[in-house]
């Protein structure tokens, strides 16, 4: 299946050949034979909508087994035709660029199309038809400018192979020994199974053993002309198996999470700051930061793949924005799935910004809550972890209220896969832009505590993406900058300093273990060994080859909190432009540390409307001494660039904002927390 242009007979019948199966023509074999006229007859003598219908009919009387059948370029655009023809075989999609069948049509002397009126042009035609080849296909395979036939022809019999043998696309922990995986092979988890189960019991992260699919460079060039949400379907398509999450509903999935979610229409447009310095504005979703990429997505995919006959309480960790970014996610779930999946943020409760904290008590719907937790992140993300290894506990809440806990951090794998797309959306982007040809490398700087954005990047380079370094931007609690410079991660001594940019006020980094395990070669043992070592004495270090591995990716700096509001009031000084203050670290960094001799990509992660006062500080416009909603105000006065985010000021305006449960920093008062929600949801809506 595919345009006018695409290759279906000619590929068609290169599969055949490799297939020694017969193949079938639908235009030649089946229209013709049907009609007794030529396909351009009968399209000249009933016109286009009754060309369409007759066509569909013949489609409707056609039947064939074990064969390669070439459908017409229109054939997808008759409803119960498809349906037929996709109840008695896989359907691929050849994935041709716009611009590339346009070119392949004018040197065929072709410039009508079936369905193509007076006054439409033929690049809108084919964009139109775009949607109903979308809706059928089960598997797609992108085919560049250059490709040939023989090489889209192999592609198809792979795509084909991966499509009847999901087994192989199957995931282990972190801290699994190679031995230990041979021997238990019932034990391989599936992508259904990391989204439901969030961390492996063994206490590591859930990652994919074979790892992930590549693209070449013409399939990235391949989406240099595509929107955002047709990038996000392509990406995640590789990632996620379609016997896990078909085609169809992940695209589903995808234009319900941003399809009228965000405020920008392009979802994470790239801005010039100045110099080769560009900005990733993650902040345009419901929430005001990059949490809701992934967290507008996740809440539909863990409804989708987890069991219908039990109730899931989704617990988070937050150091600021997961919180609202969660809630708001899963309050948007259908009222079905609201009545079987509820979900508790924990947040350090003097740990967060006021606005954030105003946010998180103000996303409250429901099936979500919010608990402050007198403490600081790295206790509520430890306390959640011990949660979810603590079998008896979890065993209890089966039994007794037939509730399984999951995790919504970005300890879940389902977290990061949206995060590779942005990454990957803006290289392209600059591409588009005519910044960079195709090829050219790019550094990202981005500001880090829990690891997972930047992980998320360097899978986007292991995918094919150019990125030459990922700049790792640490605040004052600079642990990440230490380990990546000497290979030593000491938590001896530390303690968390609260700062201007709460969410990277973190020492204890979960998604390095990804990262280790990814350089370590598999190496569950050694994984194994450097966590134990960190949770009995505070520190490990690094062997010097890993190190060495870990340096040809990765360079790290730190920024102080006077660098930090510098670093906004010059910016905003000299462009107008208002940076949070992660974005703040991120810019600091970057200044000392690219060798500017290609662009870098700074990750703007969240909205600087969630820091009013330290802004307010930063620019030097006011006094702080008002409430949350009026900071907002005031800054929205100023008439800055980007405007004060609709999402917040609306969470802020709501009344009850002050509601929220505040627990103790005890292990016991947490789980007797999840026990009430339970029974008050659960028990309540059975």
């Amino acid at each position: 299946m595919g345009p006018p242009g695409a290759g279906k007979t000619t590929v068609g019948r290169i599969v055949g050949q490799k297939l020694d199966c017969p193949v079938i023509d639908i235009d030649d074999d089946v229209l013709e034979t049907t009609w007794n006229m030529s396909v351009s007859e009968k399209l000249q003598d009933v016109g286009n909508e009754q060309f369409l219908e007759e066509e569909g009919k013949a489609l409707l009387k056609f039947s064939a087994s074990g064969s390669v059948i070439s459908l017409t370029g229109s054939n997808p655009m008759h409803s119960a035709g498809m349906q037929h023809m996709k109840k008695n075989g896989i359907v691929v999609y050849l994935d041709v660029p716009t611009t590339v069948i346009m070119s392949r049509l004018k040197s065929m002397k072709v410039d009508r199309i079936v369905g193509q009126s007076p006054g439409i042009s033929l690049k809108d035609i084919l964009q139109f038809r775009k949607q109903f080849y979308k809706r059928w296909y089960d598997i797609r395979v992108l085919c560049g400018r250059d490709i040939s036939a023989e090489a889209v022809a192999e592609k198809v019999l792979d795509a084909v192979k991966r499509y009847q043998n999901s087994e192989l696309e199957t995931f282990i922990s972190t801290r699994s020994s190679r031995s230990g995986r041979s021997m238990e092979k019932d034990s391989h988890k599936y992508f259904s199974d990391v989204v439901t189960e969030g961390l492996a019991p063994d206490g590591g992260l859930f990652v994919p053993e074979r790892g992930l699919l590549k693209f070449t460079a013409g399939e990235w060039q391949s989406l240099v002309e595509a929107t955002y949400i047709e990038r996000a379907q392509v990406i995640l398509e590789r990632c996620i198996h379609p016997a896990d999450v078909p085609a169809s509903k992940l695209a589903e999935i995808i234009g319900t999470a941003y399809g009228e979610n965000f405020t920008c229409s392009k979802i994470a447009p790239v801005r010039h700051l100045a110099g080769n310095q560009f900005l990733l504005e993650l902040f345009h979703g419901p929430t005001a930061s990059f949490k809701d990429f992934a967290l507008q997505m996740v809440p539909h995919i863990f409804a989708y793949c987890i069991p219908r006959n039990c109730n899931y309480l989704v617990l988070v960790a937050t150091s600021g924005d997961t919180g609202s970014a969660v809630l708001d996610g899963f309050s948007r779930l259908h009222d079905t799935d609201k009545q079987r999946i509820a979900v508790m943020n924990f947040f350090p409760e003097d740990g967060v910004s006021p606005i954030q904290k105003s946010q998180m008590i103000g996303c409250q719907k429901e099936n979500a809550w919010s608990v402050g937790v007198k403490s600081d992140f790295d206790f509520c993300q430890t306390a959640i972890k011990q949660i979810f290894t603590n079998s008896d506990y979890t065993g209890f809440l089966t039994v007794e209220y037939g509730t399984a806990l999951a995790a919504a951090n970005s300890i879940n794998w389902a977290r990061l896969l949206p995060q590779i797309v942005y990454h990957a959306s803006a290289y392209l982007d600059l591409v588009h832009q005519d910044i960079i040809p195709f090829g050219s490398p790019v550094d990202v700087c981005i500001p880090t505590g829990n690891f997972g954005n930047i992980l998320a990047a360097l899978y986007a380079k292991m995918m094919g993406i150019p990125i030459r370094k990922c700049i790792c931007a640490s605040n004052e609690n600079n642990v990440l900058t230490d380990f990546i410079r000497t290979g030593v991660y000491d938590l001896r001594g530390r303690k968390l300093i609260p700062t201007f940019s709460p969410a990277v006020d973190i020492l204890k980094s979960s998604n390095l273990e990804r990262y280790l395990h990814l350089i370590a070669n598999e190496d569950g043992q050694l994984v194994t060994q450097l966590y134990n070592q960190l949770e009995n004495q505070g520190h490990f270090q690094l062997r010097k080859d890993l190190l060495e591995k870990l340096q040809q990716d990765l360079v790290a700096g730190w920024c102080s909190e006077e660098d930090c509001l510098a670093a906004i009031h010059s910016v905003y000084s000299t462009t107008g432009y208002i940076l949070d203050t992660h974005t703040a670290v991120a810019k600091v960094v970057a200044d000392r540390l690219q060798d500017r001799t290609c662009p870098i990509i700074i990750s703007s992660t969240a909205h600087y409307s969630k820091f009013a006062p330290a802004i307010l500080r930063a620019l030097r416009i006011a006094e702080i001494n008002q409430n949350p909603l009026s900071q907002l105000h005031l800054l929205s006065s100023y008439s800055p660039l980007p405007p004060v985010h609709w999402g917040l000021l609306e969470t802020l305006k709501k009344k009850g904002n002050e509601d929220h449960q505040v627990c103790a920093a005890d292990m016991s008062m947490l789980m007797s927390h999840i026990e009430t929600l339970i029974q008050n949801h659960f028990m309540k809506v059975f």
